[in-house]
This record gives structure tokens, sequence and C-alpha cells, in this order.
């Protein structure tokens, strides 16, 4: 039974990946952030644990523990969990940045450099890092998220031409619209560090804000989290998996986008986004 430690398993895409790899023969080690949502997992009949990104003891202490469940080994690593702090650009204090991307960037790599050596132990490996199609375009409000996803984008890059010859694959999942909690899960960092009401930009905040917090019907290109998870186990299984697998058709559509229009034409395409 090969094995894979994921992160980010409370819900949406995580959630739906750890219960899709273990109905296919996978051994999953599902982690979250909280204790209170290991626990559900457990009930659920996964094998979970926590695992913080924010603390490089938590994520010690997490691979630790699925090593010593394999005796050693590790299949596969899939760096999953991440959160949104939506904002203009100029209203994001310095420490909002900073406390995002000790998540969504520094964690990941973290955890990666720790697993690394056991892979390279064992001979083979995959690291499987959940990117985004604000990795490959920017969109308004999004700078803080889309930043960590472009510079993840950029180090994954590189440690695939460097994980060459050792038997590692390295790739990218790169997803559009799915169905998560992204958007609920980040009200509370958006009330955190966005003071919106003395913002330059406060009647645009105002007409954006339902957005947020009100509910909405589902996206005509939004997908089920199933949709990552069929190309997680493509990523995971296959001989000769890509690089990268693209995700919904608004991310194909950027791909190509940013192949044929210039910049300022890619601009004018994402101005209404």
């Amino acid at each position: 039974m090969k094995s894979v430690l994921m992160t980010g398993c409370s819900s949406g895409i995580g959630h739906d990946a750890a219960h899709g790899l273990k109905a296919r023969g996978w051994r999953v080690f599902a982690t979250c952030r909280a204790e209170a949502d290991c626990e559900r997992l457990r009930a659920e009949g996964l094998e979970s644990f926590v695992l913080d990104y924010d603390s490089p003891d938590s994520i010690a202490a997490a691979l630790a523990e699925a090593l010593s469940r394999t005796g050693g080994t590790l299949d596969a690593l899939y760096n999953n969990g991440a959160f949104a702090c939506p904002g203009a650009v100029e209203d994001l204090p310095r420490d909002a940045l900073r406390a995002i991307f000790e998540t969504n960037l520094f964690g990941y790599h973290d955890l990666t450099r720790r697993v690394i050596p056991v892979m390279r132990a064992q001979g083979h490996g995959r690291i499987v890092n959940c990117s985004s199609v604000l990795g490959l375009v920017g969109v308004k409000w999004r700078g803080a998220y889309s930043a960590t996803k472009f510079a993840m984008e950029g180090l994954t890059d590189v440690l695939r031409l460097e994980m060459q010859g050792t038997g590692i694959e390295v790739i990218l999942i790169e997803p559009g619209p799915i169905a998560s909690d992204l958007r609920r899960k980040a009200i509370p960092h958006f009330e955190r560090w966005i003071d919106w009401k003395n913002s330059a930009r406060a009647d645009e905040y105002r007409g954006l804000l339902h957005r947020l917090y009100e509910a909405r019907d589902k996206d005509r290109w939004e997908l089920p989290a199933a949709a990552v998870t069929e190309k997680l186990a493509h990523a995971l299984e296959s001989p000769r998996p890509k690089a990268r697998y693209y995700v919904t058709k608004p991310t194909w559509a950027m791909v190509f986008a940013r192949r044929l229009l210039t910049t300022r034409g890619l601009d004018r395409v994402l101005k209404g986004a």
C-alpha cells in the first residue's frame, strides 16, 4: 500500500482528495490544523493528525508520526493547505503578507525539505503542490493569495529541475474555481487585516462585500473538488506524470491567454474579473 501525506484536509479539495485516494488503495495521512477536524476525519475512517504550516515543530511532529506508521517510508506528499486574505494590494499591511506567506509558501517549503531526504533514501517519491489559476494570472482584490501562488510556481519549477535524476517527481496542480470553503475561511483574515472603511477604495469595498459575506449561486465554471482529486490521482499514479495539471476551463483559458495576449491585452481581459 503506497502512502501519501496530505495537508489541508478539513474540507474542500483536501477532504475530497483524502477520501478519493483512500478509495483507490492509498494509505492516506490526512492532516489538518485543528485537532477537532482531525477527530472528525478519524470518525470518517481516515488516519488523521495535526499539521500546522505555521509551526515548524508541528510540521516535524506530523512527518515523524507518518514515518513511524510506515516504518520510515513515504511515497508521496500533497501540499494543499492554504488560506486567502482578500483586499486591495495598497491596503495589505506588511504583517498580513507575512502571515499568508508563512502558511501558503514557507510551510510548504519547510515540509517539502523535510520529506526530500526520506524520498532520496528510498529512491523515489512524488511531491505535488496545489497552486491555482491565480498562480498564472493576477486578479484584483486577490493580490496576497496570488503572490503566494506565483512564488510557489517559481519555487516548484526550480525544485523540479533540481530533482531530475533522483527518482523524485515534482508536480503542480492549478485549479480554477472549485467548490470549497476558501471564501468563507477568508473572512477572519479580511476582518483582521483590511481596514477597508478607511481605505481610498471604501466605496469599491462596499460594492464588493456581498461577494465575501453573502451566499451566492454556484459559479457556472465551478467544478466539484473531485475534479482536482482526479488530476491528483494521475499525478501520483502515472508512470510519466505531467509537470502541470490544469483544472477547470478558466484555468485553461488563462493558460492560452498568457501565451497569446500582450500584457496590456491580458489586463483588459482580467479587468472585470
